[in-house]
């Protein structure tokens, strides 16, 4: 018996430091995200639907799906269109939120650049990296063959964000501007704008992200403003909806 547990005992010891080996962390890769948009609760909802409401709606699939890259290493990320992103333009109603941004985050300096296409015109907001305050909790799920955490955080104090993070790539990073949590950010869902954000794969590359340098220069506070005096005396529930898009 005595032998026994030696036996045990020698075996647990030589095997921790094989099973610690094998988690395995990425440090640089890209990954691939399919964004889906309910585009007929984006912009019509059943109390609202008039003669004019219903004619529009039929102009449009109920989902939008757009592709979309972020690639990424220990300090930066970039994430953008994806070259192989169905380009579809159908003016100001068949635009989804965010749908040509592009977000880069420099990490060690705590500092985002973002390009942006805001009414008629393209902006570059550099600014620092946004701190969300987020809400760690139990459930997990699996995205991409990764193990992910939940957790949640408000933007514009009343927006709900609802992410999916792994600890298995540890850059703290995401899609558009959200990060700040243990891990990359592979799931991401805003209810209020119905659109959702999933990773579908990742790629083991060491593309370099590169910052975005075309665009009106600004920094977050003055494009805030900017939209401010863009809508003018618009519908609250479209003012605020604009302002949701343009803080992503």
């Amino acid at each position: 018996m005595k032998k026994t547990l030696i036996v045990i005992v020698f075996s647990i010891v030589c095997l921790k430091p094989f099973a610690q080996m094998e988690t395995e962390f990425i440090s640089a890769g890209k990954i691939k995200f399919e964004r889906k948009t309910n585009m007929h609760r984006l912009y019509f909802t059943d109390e609202e639907m008039s003669s004019w409401d219903e004619m529009f709606k039929k102009m449009f699939p109920q989902f939008r799906v757009n592709l979309f890259e972020l690639s990424f290493n220990n300090n930066q990320s970039l994430y953008k269109t994806a070259k192989d992103n169905p380009e579809v333009k159908m003016g100001f109603f068949g635009e989804t939120p965010g749908s040509s941004n592009t977000v880069f985050k420099d990490l060690e300096k705590e500092t985002i650049s973002s390009q942006k296409q805001i009414f008629e015109s393209m902006f570059l907001i550099s600014d620092s990296i946004p701190q969300y305050e987020w809400k760690l909790q139990s459930e997990t799920r699996t995205i991409a063959n990764f193990e992910c955490k939940k957790a949640i955080t408000k933007i514009c104090d009343s927006v709900v964000v609802v992410a999916f993070y792994t600890e298995e790539i540890p850059c703290s990073s995401g899609p558009e501007s959200f990060g700040g949590l243990p891990g990359m950010i592979l799931g991401l869902a805003i209810p209020r704008l119905y659109t959702t954000w999933f990773a579908t794969s990742l790629e083991l590359t060491n593309e370099p992200p590169i910052a975005p340098a075309k665009g009106k220069k600004t920094d977050s506070k003055s494009l805030l403003k900017t939209i401010n005096d863009g809508i003018g005396k618009w519908d609250e529930k479209w003012r605020n909806r604009m302002i949701w898009q343009a803080v992503l």
